[in-house]
């Protein structure tokens, strides 16, 4: 049989972390006088540090005022996380239950290596996962390049893979992937992201076999609260 995978999206999915990164924002983005709402946090998140920042600042982000204010951002939100992250519900049942029905299993984040490594380590979950995979020099969501890599390196077909995400840039990026996803509404309302083939507002509301028949290539079994998008 073809070799299934799930492809874990960070922050939102696997550890509720938007308040720490709207927080390192605020606090690193006045001292360029830089406005910085939460609607656009919320319209952005899942975006890496590029994508985010050449919006906020256009033609005047050079190479070096990326750097310099991208690694301030997450020099700051490591520090405010530390012992601070939770997994969110379901996902240490899931991560098991995928791991012993043979799933290759791997985190695909737009985060930077560092913030990915700090998170998956401080929450024991390195076992789980097969590649670490941090899209802070690919091209951003909704570009599916950093799905397509994390699918390479688990040697698994792109159409055997189930991406899940919160952002809806990283439900498109999933589907531009040609890969099935699930979207947890930890950031966005499910109408948001109803591009999403299963939105569940938590991971442990999933059936039992969602990840199976979508990895499969059938149609998802929902549960009382999950709602297939299109």
């Amino acid at each position: 049989m073809t070799q299934q995978g799930v492809l874990w999206d960070m922050d939102g999915v696997l550890v509720d972390t938007g308040e720490f990164h709207y927080q390192s924002w605020t606090a690193v983005l006045p001292d360029y006088g830089i406005e910085f709402s939460r609607e656009f946090f919320r319209d952005t998140f899942g975006m890496n540090n590029t994508g985010i920042l050449s919006l906020l600042l256009g033609e005047e982000l050079t190479p070096e005022l990326l750097d310099e204010i991208g690694e301030r951002k997450e020099q700051w939100f490591r520090e405010v996380i530390q012992g601070q992250a939770r997994p969110l519900p379901g996902v240490l049942d899931w991560l098991q239950r995928l791991k012993e029905a043979g799933f290759r299993q791997g985190v695909a984040s737009s985060a930077p290596p560092a913030n990915i490594d700090t998170l998956v380590d401080g929450l024991g979950l390195r076992d789980y996962f097969g590649v670490r995979v941090s899209g802070v020099d690919l091209p951003g969501k909704p570009e599916p390049t950093l799905f397509l890599k994390a699918a390479r390196l688990l040697n698994v077909p792109p159409e055997r893979c189930v991406v899940v995400e919160d952002a809806v840039a990283g439900v498109e990026a999933a589907k531009r992937a040609g890969m099935k996803c699930i979207a947890v509404t930890t950031t966005n309302p499910a109408e948001a992201l109803e591009a999403a083939d299963i939105v569940v507002e938590r991971l442990d509301a999933l059936a039992a076999d969602a990840f199976r028949r979508l990895a499969a290539g059938g149609e998802p079994a929902l549960s009382n609260q999950t709602h297939q998008g299109g």
